[in-house]
């Protein structure tokens, strides 16, 4: 039994043991590598993931070359190209291992199984989605309006400990500054 996913899906919806044997029936464990892609652009979208050790990021890379990152992900956050998965379309995003990872999967029809057998996990993913909607508009309006040292303090804030686990030109690709910037910052 994976008393991590039990936990994780207590934070929001109690469960009898019997609905949880139920749920983990649904999910894989799964290891990474650091560097192993999860996803890769171009490429169908099975899955979603909750990470239960490691580093991650979903990123993209542009026309010129250039890697942009929407997120970092560790223990207890969900990764995965949700717009891809929910459409069940290639994906537009890359989402790859920092560092050596464990996650629990769950494929889009073993979701939608799930959350109709287990009432409870579709409030679970739901509250899910809304923490996840928060977190983007959160991220758009600091792109949007805040300088490169307050990014960098919103950074710290919401990764803490990540500064000194991720290399610095990923982290100034997330906070979209140059590598040089970010050496003033630190």
């Amino acid at each position: 039994m994976s008393h991590f996913l039990k936990e994780h899906i207590q934070e929001i919806v109690p469960l009898s043991d019997d609905e949880f044997e139920v749920i983990q029936s649904f999910f894989v464990k799964k290891r990474f590598r650091k560097r192993q892609f999860l996803i890769q652009e171009y490429q169908p979208v099975h899955e979603i993931f909750l990470i239960e050790k490691g580093i991650l990021k979903s990123s993209f890379i542009d026309n010129t070359g250039k890697e942009h990152i929407l997120q970092f992900a560790a223990s207890n956050w969900w990764i995965s190209d949700f717009a891809a998965f929910f459409k069940q379309e290639t994906s537009s995003l890359a989402v790859d291992c920092i560092e050596d990872t464990e996650v629990h999967a769950v494929s889009y029809e073993d979701l939608n199984t799930l959350c109709s057998k287990v009432s409870v996990m579709e409030h679970f993913f739901r509250v899910k989605s809304n923490f996840g909607y928060v977190a983007l508009q959160q991220r758009i309006l600091s792109l949007m309006s805040k300088s490169a040292k307050e990014r960098y303090e919103d950074f710290i804030k919401q990764y803490p400990g990540f500064k000194d686990h991720i290399p610095k030109q990923l982290i100034a690709s997330y906070l979209g500054v140059s590598r040089e910037t970010l050496s003033r910052l630190y």
